[in-house]
């Protein structure tokens, strides 16, 4: 069994998938306890795409996939967009939520660039 580690050009960008699923969950189960929440619907569906991505993305690169850098580069656009959803929201989870996703959807961008 190879117990190597994730390459360390990984580390970075699976810390910012991390963090970004936990701010997409954080995210969403705040939106589903405001009054109007109809209102978030777009939010939580953009919270739950990210959160799944991101969470395709972490163990395509802790695994050393070939297809990283493809799931990463979709990563970075599901995470713009649900970026762009979050921010025109003003709840604090909401704008933790973008700027968490913003931060994935660089180091994904970079991580997109890398061929294996």
């Amino acid at each position: 069994m190879n117990t190597t580690p994730p390459a360390i050009d990984y580390k970075a960008c699976m810390d910012a998938c991390q963090a970004c699923v936990i701010a997409c969950n954080t995210c969403a189960a705040a939106c589903l306890k405001e009054s109007d929440v109809q209102m978030m619907a777009a939010c939580i569906a953009q919270d739950l795409e990210c959160a799944q991505i991101c969470e395709l993305a972490v163990a395509a690169m802790a695994r050393q996939s070939p297809h990283a850098p493809d799931i990463c580069r979709l990563c970075a656009q599901i995470c713009q967009a649900c970026a762009d959803e979050c921010s025109k929201h003003s709840h604090d989870h909401c704008q933790t939520c973008a700027a968490a996703c913003q931060q994935c959807a660089m180091s994904c961008n970079l991580m997109g660039m890398q061929s294996h």
